[in-house]
């Protein structure tokens, strides 16, 4: 646990989200696994306490018992009873050998527990500062789906409005179109109307030219 903890405290956080494809994704995975890790860490903290509080609840034990033998070696001496009183003795001593044992367990509790703290300490601020990092790659993804929205949104207009000049000066064209075709048919019909006053004008001559050459032949 101590060397999994290692590892994440000592992580290089961003070298590994400019490695990473999705940085936010790789960040919410490492944020799981600080956030397990801490769960584990305090849990076996609990255990480590509960641990503590056996080893001196049994060293008090010991502790009421090395003083009872010493009663009783005082006791043997007082009825004159010195091989009791050395048994007796004898046992304190061993007590005292459980004590010391106990005591050495109790330091390397206070250690741990000591080692855990210090390790719960940096993993939390590790974890705090991954959450912000995150906050702020959330900010940003937010901020670039909004200038990219606004920029679409432009874009849409732009073509809209460009769209909408193409139309008006196609509009304009075919009002010209129109306007040529019908200028070019009066153009035509009097042309044509031309062509027959002409006709008529040529009829009414020959009619003239005869009416005098039978005058002439009278």
């Amino acid at each position: 646990m101590f060397t999994r903890l290692a590892d994440i405290i000592n992580a290089n956080i961003s070298a590994m989200l400019d490695k990473a494809e999705d940085p936010q994704k790789m960040l919410r995975l490492i944020i799981q696994e600080m956030e397990d890790t801490l769960v584990e860490v305090r849990a076996s903290t609990a255990k480590v306490l509960a641990d503590k509080k056996q080893l001196l609840r049994k060293i008090e034990h010991l502790a009421l018992q090395m003083d009872d033998w010493q009663a009783k070696a005082e006791l043997a001496l007082s009825r004159e009873r010195e091989d009791l009183a050395r048994l007796a003795l004898v046992e304190k001593k061993h007590l005292q050998e459980s004590i010391k044992v106990q005591q050495h367990e109790l330091g390397l509790v206070d250690d741990s527990l000591i080692q855990l703290q210090q390790e719960i300490e940096q993993l939390e601020l590790k974890l705090l500062e991954s959450r912000n990092r995150q906050a702020g790659l959330i900010a940003r993804q937010t901020t670039v789906k909004n200038r990219h929205a606004v920029r679409q949104q432009l874009d849409n207009d732009r073509a809209l409005k460009t769209r909408e000049k193409f139309e008006q000066f196609q509009a304009k064209i075919d009002q010209l179109e129109a306007k040529a075709e019908v200028l070019g048919t009066d153009e035509g019909n009097q042309d044509l109307a031309k062509q027959f006053a002409e006709l008529s004008a040529d009829a009414e001559i020959a009619n003239e030219l005869a009416k005098l050459k039978a005058k002439l032949a009278k």
